[in-house]
């Protein structure tokens, strides 16, 4: 556990762009300043839309930066000038937690919620995350919200925002909402989730990235795992568990006596 004191110096905006790829452009080149951003989450256009950040026409980059020791409005002002290097518009400042990055943290914090109560009215919503490089990542997120949507079908919803940002590339983390089949749901959401997986390992990227990897991925980790490291873990996993306890079957197959 790390202890810190609560930053006493804050700066923020929200910035506008037209089109996910080019927002997508502008964090890279963020990420790669080494500006060290505390926030730097991008809204494509219909993630923007549904929680309130915009009216779905433009991608949304909520971008903030905070201390304990120094101001950091100089660091938002050159993540701005980035921004407008790349076809950016940034919101006038905003007090008190309002605008489109207020609008965003707010549907955040309520989405569990709303989640619970779009499931009992009939509505098929879920999330997958994953990770990609910056050079991969605009074929890599168009064929997998292709798959994704193609598995639905129509009418659905995919959007996608990015919740961890490296220099090396971004987590695009999907939501997806669509009418669930009554009576058929598991096996819509397994057909979900066996698209979008497909498409994701397909297309290079991580089966998963902070959720863990567990029973439901464990077919697409074994084909993303290479060999010498499922022996490297499975050695490890001998010698601190030899009796085979801890969550037997998840990553690797339990050992035959």
């Amino acid at each position: 556990m790390r202890v810190q004191p609560r930053p006493e110096h804050r700066a923020g905006r929200a910035v506008r762009f037209d089109g996910f790829p080019r927002g997508a452009q502008a964090v890279r080149a963020i990420s790669q300043a080494a500006l060290q951003p505390a926030n730097l989450r991008l809204l494509d256009p219909a993630e923007a839309r549904q929680s309130g950040a915009s009216d779905g026409r433009q991608a949304v980059l909520v971008l903030g930066f905070e201390s304990t020791d120094h101001p950091v409005d100089d660091r938002l002002e050159r993540a701005l000038a980035i921004c407008r290097d790349h076809g950016g518009e940034a919101d006038a400042p905003r007090g008190g937690g309002d605008g489109a990055a207020g609008a965003w943290r707010e549907a955040f914090l309520r989405m569990p919620y709303l989640r619970d109560m779009l499931a009992r009215l009939g509505v098929l919503l879920d999330t997958f995350e994953t990770a990609i490089t910056w050079d991969r990542f605009e074929a890599f997120h168009a064929q997998v919200t292709a798959a994704t949507r193609e598995a639905l079908g129509e009418p659905c919803r995919v959007a996608c925002r990015f919740t961890h940002v490296y220099a090396d590339g971004p987590a695009p983390y999907f939501t997806v909402f669509a009418p669930a089949r009554r009576g058929d749901e598991v096996a819509q959401w397994h057909e979900m989730k066996r698209a979008a997986s497909d498409a994701i390992i397909s297309a290079g990227g991580t089966i998963t990235h902070h959720h863990a990897v567990g029973r439901d991925h464990r077919p697409w980790y074994d084909q993303q795992r290479p060999e010498p490291f499922a022996a490297a873990l499975r050695a490890a996993k001998t010698a601190v568990d030899p009796r085979g306890m801890l969550n037997p079957g998840v990553l690797l197959d339990p050992e035959l006596p």
